[in-house]
């Protein structure tokens, strides 16, 4: 198996998709043992891999190990038109690693993901810095990119709850709406201001977190907002009734007291394993209403935006 023959693989987006989970790395010490959450949980998550090498045939026994930079390397990028310039994904995730150390973040665990043979790409990096320490949360800075025009590079900050991997975005900033000729040469400083969001994005989910902590709710209103949330279109409309069971009778016993953020943690619990390209609109749509109920004024914009440097 070649290098070529990897990324010629296609799988649909929605499998792709509906078997993808971005999570934040976790750690959990149990008996004295470290256990290590995975970032992505899907069918065509990176991973090191043997394959022939190159110039041999089927039956020889030589083979080689491609690595995860190996095979974001092979990826083949389209040329660049007069309206379209796409980011090779293996420029992308390295301009971003050293963008992050730049700005003092420590990367203690990354994963990436392709689909429709390679030209849609998603990564999770768990951060740690001094400004964004948490005892039951990790943030994970999330980056996309396509080469089929499907979507702008952007990148996501998110947040996830090491007692039940469930991940919400509180921001989703794109470093070009499309990508025009100039890209190239703007990437580094688009990077930048993203990640200048990172930490004001951090504390303003821990205040959300404690608003919706102190916003209890009777089992009536929650179903009712389950209901509207998916009226918005921030929950599919199949998950109303498990978000609303999951709500009565969480899995989790952190989430029995009966406020907002056990809602919202039950609505999060059946996103896991959607559609990933969807769940930051979906995530911030959520809090978006929750904001209004817990009387949390966010300090940090919720909507998608575009980061735009001059000419």
């Amino acid at each position: 198996m070649s290098i070529k023959y990897l990324t010629e693989y296609r799988a649909t987006f929605d499998d792709f998709f509906f078997f993808f989970l971005l999570l934040a790395l976790a750690h959990f010490n149990f008996f004295g043992y470290s256990y290590l959450m995975s970032l992505i949980y899907a069918k065509n998550k990176l991973v090191p891999r043997t394959a022939p090498c190159a110039g041999s045939v089927w039956t020889t026994t030589e083979v080689e190990t491609l690595s995860v930079e190996d095979q974001l390397r092979a990826v083949r990028t389209p040329e660049k038109t007069d309206t379209h310039t796409p980011i090779p994904h293996s420029l992308l995730v390295g301009k971003t690693r050293k963008a992050l150390d730049r700005a003092g973040f420590s990367i203690t665990e990354e994963e990436h993901a392709l689909a429709r043979g390679g030209q849609r790409y998603f990564g999770g990096f768990a951060l740690t810095g001094d400004d964004i320490k948490g005892e039951d949360r990790r943030l994970v800075f999330g980056l996309r990119n396509s080469s089929d025009k499907s979507t702008a590079a952007s990148a996501c900050m998110g947040n996830s709850m090491m007692v039940c991997d469930n991940m919400c975005f509180s921001s989703d900033v794109k470093l070009a709406r499309r990508h025009t000729v100039n890209i190239l040469r703007d990437l580094d400083g688009m990077l930048a201001k993203a990640i200048s969001r990172i930490v004001s994005s951090w504390h303003d989910m821990g205040q959300r977190i404690e608003a919706y902590k102190g916003s209890e709710i009777s089992l009536e209103r929650a179903s009712n907002l389950v209901v509207n949330l998916a009226e918005s279109k921030a929950l599919p409309e199949r998950d109303v009734y498990k978000t609303v069971k999951e709500f009565r009778d969480p899995r989790h016993p952190e989430f029995r007291d009966n406020t907002l953020w056990s809602l919202y943690n039950s609505v999060t619990e059946n996103l896991k394993g959607g559609d990933l390209a969807k769940l930051p609109e979906r995530t911030m749509k959520m809090q978006s209403i929750f904001d209004g109920i817990a009387g949390h004024r966010s300090a940090v914009t919720v909507e998608a935006e575009e980061i735009a440097l001059p000419a």
